[in-house]
C-alpha cells in the first residue's frame, strides 16, 4: 500500500473543510450534518471521520484557516520598526476581513456569524471560538504595548483594556456588514478615525 504523503493529507483536510464551509453557507449550522459534509466532500465516510470527529471540530478548522491568516497579517504589521497605532492596525485588520470573506469558497465571515449564535448554546463551539478568538484578542494586545512603548498610546491605560475595545470593533464591522448592509471598509475606516483621533 503506498504511503500517504503530508501534502496529499492537507489537500484532504482542505477538500473537507472547503466542503463543510459550502454546506454551512448555503443550509446554515443547524442544518448542516456530518452526512452532508461527507456527500460534499466527495470522500468516503471513513475518510472524513478520520480527519475530523464532529460538526464542531469542523467549525474549528474553518475558523483556523481563516483566523491563520490573521496571524500572518499582525506578524507582517509588527515586523516593521515604524511606530504603529491602533487605528492603524484596526483599519488592516478591517480591510483584512473583507479580503478573507471575499475569498473563493465562500464567505467565511457568515460562518463566523452563525458559530457565535452557536456558541451561546454550545459548549464545545463556545469553547473552539474562544480560544480563536482570543488568540486575535491577543495580537491586539500585542499593538496596545507596541503603541505604549512607541507613545503613540496613552501609558497610564491598560493594554488589555485596549485590546478588549479593538477586538469589539471587529465583530461590529462584521455583523454590520452581514446584517445591515450598508458599511463598506471604507465607511468603518472613516469613522474608526472620526472617532479615534477626537
Amino acid at each position: 500500500m503506498p504511503k500517504v504523503t503530508e501534502e496529499h493529507r492537507l489537500a484532504r483536510r482542505a477538500q473537507i473543510v472547503a466542503a463543510a464551509r459550502t454546506c454551512v453557507l448555503e443550509e446554515g449550522f443547524h442544518k448542516t450534518t456530518m452526512a452532508d459534509v461527507i456527500r460534499a466532500s466527495g470522500l468516503s465516510a471513513g475518510a472524513v471521520y478520520g480527519y475530523f470527529k464532529s460538526k464542531e471540530e469542523i467549525v474549528g478548522a474553518i475558523a483556523e484557516d481563516a483566523l491563520s491568516t490573521i496571524d500572518e497579517l499582525f506578524e507582517n504589521l509588527l515586523a516593521t520598526d515604524e511606530p504603529l497605532t491602533p487605528l492603524a492596525a484596526l483599519e488592516a485588520t478591517i480591510d483584512h476581513v473583507v479580503l478573507v470573506a471575499e475569498r473563493p469558497g465562500g464567505d467565511v465571515t457568515r460562518v463566523a456569524l452563525q458559530a457565535w449564535a452557536e456558541a451561546l448554546r454550545n459548549d464545545s463551539i463556545r469553547e473552539v471560538a474562544r480560544e480563536k478568538y482570543c488568540r486575535l484578542r491577543e495580537h491586539f494586545l500585542e499593538i496596545a504595548r507596541r503603541a505604549q512603548a512607541d507613545g503613540t498610546l496613552d501609558p497610564d491605560v491598560a493594554p488589555e483594556d485596549v485590546a478588549a475595545v479593538m477586538f469589539g470593533m471587529v465583530p461590529g464591522f462584521v455583523l454590520q456588514r452581514l446584517l445591515i448592509g450598508d458599511v463598506s471598509p471604507a465607511t468603518y475606516k472613516a469613522g474608526l478615525r472620526a472617532l479615534l483621533r477626537s
